[in-house]
């Protein structure tokens, strides 16, 4: 039986999918205002390991994933570069084409469909314009918000009730809106600027982009949606609200959220200075280091974000490499795979909402037991398949020897002559903390 935790009902639930061998699969994209950070890698992981899953096991994945290409902090960061927030578009480009890079780093796999919110206003208009012929949704002064009092089950996913959130509801600047809670479908904008809607120029809100996405490339009604445990609300929320309260219908079966990643057991922020880009970590370390050291956690389980931790990582999967170094790339097919005790209890595993954890205690024993070429070979391709990990071994880190290094190198070497082991060791961990492994010869 396979089962994923869903957020909507606190408890795992079996996969049923709405159409046989099919799953529909949408995934909240980025915002590109900036380079993706480490929490994007895990989120985008985590759910490229989904993909991964559910295609090897035999389902055909129509698998959305959207861009943002529209948003007030990309109208911000145009004005702060180019004193034009109307150059959008080239920030977004710069930061998606950034994006695409590190995904392809880490190894994971092209959505079925990456669609552009600004590649898709006339859905995204004409989704508003039906809300309104409902009654879900109010125009005011070229405005246009979701009415939150005609949809009852609001709060659902995040376990919140309606009085509860209006008691703890910030004062509104727009005193118009009929409830505080009343979120922005359509932004009124300058005559002439951004894109012309039945009420008016403007641009869409940030919920409404996700419905309107969901809606054209995937379904009404969807087998699994999916993003980072920010998500939950209000963005996941208020999408619920926009579909269900337009069709009538459950939106998603199962809504899955990947945990925050904190750095040092704080929230990760800029402000804090523990804010770490994914191409700040690939500098350091090998991006399928980083995509190991993400599986090795339980994906609904807070990060704690350590360079120390990579670093143990980066052994751990160096010896996986290594293992396997001596086995050549082949192609199995599902039956054949499922005839190896290992793997069918890693498959388990994953099919018990992605226990990754769970999995690598399988691999790691099975590496520890004698197997024919053949069995390591079939563990290989399932590695490499399903887990997105390349098992190309890490290239060593070129390391400049300065001035510093070489004397530290000449005093541990005259440390060994005299037998003064514990200088000799002293010597070697302050090398080791500045980059430079020892692999020392008999004397």
């Amino acid at each position: 039986m396979i089962q994923f935790y869903s957020t909507l009902s606190g408890k795992k639930e079996q996969l049923k999918p709405l159409k046989a061998q099919n799953i529909s699969l949408y995934v909240c994209g980025i915002t590109p205002y900036d380079n993706a950070h480490i929490g994007h890698g895990r989120v985008f992981v985590t759910f490229d390991l989904l993909y991964r899953l559910l295609t090897f096991i035999g389902y055909h994945v129509n698998y959305c994933r959207n861009v943002t290409d529209i948003d007030d902090k990309l109208l911000t960061k145009a004005q702060k570069e180019f004193g034009d927030p109307l150059r959008y578009h080239e920030v977004a480009q710069r930061y998606t084409a950034s994006f695409n890079r590190d995904m392809k780093a880490l190894n994971c796999a092209t959505p079925t469909h990456e669609p552009l919110v600004t590649q898709n206003m006339p859905e995204i208009i004409t989704f508003i314009q039906e809300l309104i012929a409902k009654n879900k949704a109010y125009k005011v002064n070229g405005d246009v918000y979701y009415r939150i009092a005609q949809f009852p089950a609001y709060g659902k996913l995040s376990k919140q009730k309606l009085d509860e959130l209006r008691a703890g509801a910030r004062v509104q600047i727009n005193e118009e809106k009929e409830d505080p809670l009343d979120f922005a479908l359509w932004k009124s904008e300058k005559e002439n600027t951004f894109w012309h809607s039945p009420w008016g120029w403007g641009r869409p809100g940030w919920h409404i982009e996700c419905s309107a996405l969901a809606k054209k490339y995937l379904a009404e009604q969807i087998d699994m949606h999916g993003g980072g445990a920010d998500l939950t609300f209000p963005h996941h929320e208020n999408e619920i609200a926009q579909t269900e309260g337009l069709t009538e219908k459950r939106f998603a079966q199962l809504w899955l959220h990947c945990a925050f990643v904190n750095v040092n057991k704080e929230k990760m922020s800029k402000s804090l200075g523990n804010f770490f880009t994914l191409n700040d970590t690939f500098g350091e370390f090998d991006p399928m280091t980083i995509r190991y050291y993400y599986l090795t956690h339980y994906y609904r389980t807070p990060l704690d974000f350590s360079f120390d931790d990579i670093k143990s990582a980066q052994k751990a999967y160096q010896k996986i490499c290594h293992y396997f170094s001596d086995v050549a790339p082949q192609q199995f097919d599902l039956a054949s795979l499922k005839k190896i005790d290992a793997i069918v209890r890693m498959l388990s595993f994953l099919e018990d909402d992605l226990n990754s954890p769970g999995m690598f205690g399988v691999l790691f024993t099975f590496m520890q037991e004698k197997h024919d070429a053949q069995t390591k070979a079939a563990m290989k391709y399932f590695i490499r398949e399903v887990l997105g990990l390349t098992l190309e071994p890490l290239p060593e880190k070129l390391v400049t020897i300065t001035p510093e290094i070489q004397q530290l190198l000449d005093e541990r070497e005259q440390a060994r002559k005299a037998k003064d082991f514990k200088r000799a060791d002293d010597i070697r961990e302050q090398l080791r903390i500045m980059g430079v492994d020892l692999h020392d010869k008999k004397m």
